[in-house]
């Protein structure tokens, strides 16, 4: 039989949750402090822009993909073993980030990354169950655990920015390392061991055939325009990810407990809201890479003032996360949906505005409609979620309504930077037209600007006021490739919206705000035991 977690006094079950909560705050953290660091890795380990993709889709791949199974491991071996083992794997491999003299040793330290980090995130959830019985508790803590995530996001970009510019990219990475092995000699010591009751076989087959899928799309996106979008390679790519996402959907069905039910699909509340959860961070994500590459490539700040520029966006998403909840359980989920959408769509395409050398004042406020607009989502999306399943199933339903935040994360990075690079590789050649250049100098700056690299470096040299001109020319393309990439999110975005409103109201109308807060509730002690 199972050992079960002995809830102990009110001070150690706050021991535990506080380092708990630092663990998760380390993980949610490297989602966006890495962001404020790319143009510093760009120039430090020459990297272009597919390659600065992969710095953050290789650590979100990994970390979405993983999701499904992380719950279903701990349940199996033990959640104090598995979150240790991520805790503690994590922090190893940041060391592998930091001392990283190429590219590729930093990528595999960061796939390393997102395979611990996933580990902790639903088992965390599983153990804070486990040490908290009461309900009323349990809902604290849980909406402790929950805050954790934005507070992190908040600081990401002003903390990355301020040790990247005293102390350099591989810094950002180096400060997991001592908070990771202190967090794990105190829970060694004071966190005791439990498993699920009712743990459930493992499905690798399943759980192979989502990453090779989702890895297989999102590198054709980020290579298709380096490599070509008619190339053998990237079509070959494409119908492997097309190939391992129908087995990956015919193994669900026939699985007897498949990391994905299939059945889940045919709720349209909880298709519409899986879509909008992807839709949300789609937006977000893509707009965050590229307004890094903006802001410190083509206006010329310095990392920390870069971070303090995000705060806009930042400090709406963690303040508004909090309100978001408290309205999605008195007003209609399906209306902040559509609210959140519109606001968010409206905050990306407001982006297009943006010019070279434009001031603060002429955005701030679209990152504060972005940032809300995400948070009401993601909360309100929860609660329609939780109002349309059965509690029995509440974890599996968390941790899907989960991936498809996170896998949208991945795509967001992925396609914007297509969508750039590509709209520089067509429309750059044109603006070198006119200037007085030797063909194979134009065809150099066209390779380096599509690849990010704005200073020119790998450029044979030119005069001085040449060079200038080119500069200019190159920043305006770029300005313009991500007004595409911000009018194809915020336009996708604001689809989502209608979709919500003409297809989740004759349904969700035969709930009620109670049942979604007594569902939510339930989550404590459902969440992840299915999963």
């Amino acid at each position: 039989m199972a050992m079960k977690e002995p809830i102990g006094t009110i001070q150690r079950r706050g021991l535990l949750l506080t380092f708990l909560c630092f663990g998760l705050f380390m993980v949610y953290l490297d989602t966006t402090i890495v962001n404020v660091a790319l143009p510093d890795i760009q120039i430090k380990l020459n990297a272009d822009m597919s390659v600065l993709q992969w710095i953050i889709d290789a650590y979100a791949l990994t970390f979405s993909c993983l999701l499904l199974s992380a719950g279903t491991i701990g349940d199996a071996i033990g959640r104090k073993k598995v979150f240790i083992t991520g805790l503690l794997g994590f922090s190893l491999t940041s060391i592998v980030c930091a001392v990283s003299p190429s590219i590729e040793m930093l990528l595999v330290g960061r796939i390393l990354q997102g395979v611990f980090g996933s580990f902790m995130i639903p088992v965390s959830l599983a153990i804070i169950r486990g040490i908290y019985e009461e309900p009323v508790s349990r809902a604290k803590a849980i909406g402790i655990w929950a805050g954790i995530g934005g507070i992190a996001f908040a600081a990401g970009p002003v903390v990355g920015g301020w040790l990247v510019e005293y102390y350099g990219w591989q810094s950002i990475f180096w400060i997991n390392v001592p908070i990771g092995i202190v967090i794990a000699l105190v829970l060694v010591r004071i966190l005791h061991e439990n498993r699920s009751v009712a743990s459930r076989k493992f499905d690798i087959i399943g759980q192979t055939l989502f990453i090779l899928a989702i890895g297989a799309l999102s590198y054709a996106l980020i290579e298709g325009n380096s490599l070509g979008w008619d190339s053998g390679t990237i079509i070959t790519t494409f119908i492997v990810a097309a190939i391992a996402l129908l087995l990956f959907v015919f193994q669900e069905y026939r699985y007897e407990k498949p990391l994905l039910p299939l059945s889940l699909f045919r709720n349209r509340i909880f298709t519409i809201a899986c879509s909008v959860n992807f839709l949300g961070l789609f937006g977000l994500y893509g707009a965050i890479f590229l307004l890094t590459l903006y802001l410190q490539n083509i206006n010329h700040f310095s990392p920390i003032e870069t971070g303090i520029r995000f705060l806009a966006l930042t400090a709406a998403i963690m303040v508004a996360s909090f309100f978001g909840s408290v309205l999605a359980a008195k007003v209609s989920p399906r209306l902040l949906i559509v609210i959140g959408l519109l606001m968010a769509g409206g905050g990306l395409l407001a982006l297009i505005m943006l010019d070279v050398g434009s001031s603060y004042g002429t955005y701030w406020w679209a990152l504060v409609l972005l940032g809300i607009g995400v948070s009401l989502v993601g909360s309100s999306a929860t609660v329609a979620l939780m109002t349309t399943v059965p509690p029995e199933i509440a974890g599996t339903t968390s941790g899907v309504s989960n991936t498809f935040r996170q896998v949208g994360a991945v795509f967001g990075v992925a396609l914007s930077g297509a969508l750039v690079s590509q709209y520089i590789h067509t429309a750059l050649p044109s603006q070198l037209a006119t200037m007085q250049l030797p063909d194979e100098i134009k065809e150099q700056i066209s390779i380096a600007f599509s690849r990010g690299d704005m200073s020119l470096s790998q450029v044979d040299p030119v005069p001085e006021d040449v060079r200038q001109l080119i500069q200019s020319a190159g920043a305006r393309v770029f300005v313009d490739g991500i007004h595409l990439a911000f009018l194809v999110s915020g336009t996708g975005t604001l689809l989502a919206g209608i979709c919500a409103l003409l297809f989740m109201g004759r349904i969700y109308h035969k709930s009620n705000n109670k049942a979604s807060m007594e569902s939510i509730q339930k989550i404590g002690s459902s969440s992840f035991e299915k999963s």
